[in-house]
């Protein structure tokens, strides 16, 4: 992976810090948003830098969410009325897709 640049790390925290209250976003919602080449980045920005985040609205394409993560993230998504039906994410319903870059 290329290096990561701290303006990259500030946008990727800063979109995720506009997830309304109850939605997600995906990875790749993000990378494309952020100007990034892949998902993984975000991925990585999200280990190494979200504590102060709502790091539980960002999730895969497929709705599941990491199995380490799964019964936390799934539990605070429900508290926000996130609709989730055997153990995954409506993303029809939950799906917030960040304006893209100009």
């Amino acid at each position: 992976m290329a290096p990561i640049t701290d303006e990259q790390v500030e946008r990727v925290r800063a979109l995720v810090a506009q997830i309304p209250y109850g939605r997600v976003s995906t990875y790749g919602d993000l990378a494309e948003a952020a100007d990034l080449s892949s998902p993984r980045i975000v991925g990585w920005i999200m280990r190494t830098d979200s504590i102060d985040l709502p790091w539980h609205r960002v999730i895969g394409v497929s709705g599941r969410p990491a199995p380490h993560l799964r019964a936390t993230q799934l539990e605070a998504l429900r508290a926000e009325g996130v609709v989730i039906t055997d153990g995954r994410v409506q993303m029809s319903t939950a799906r917030h897709r960040p304006p893209s870059p100009p």
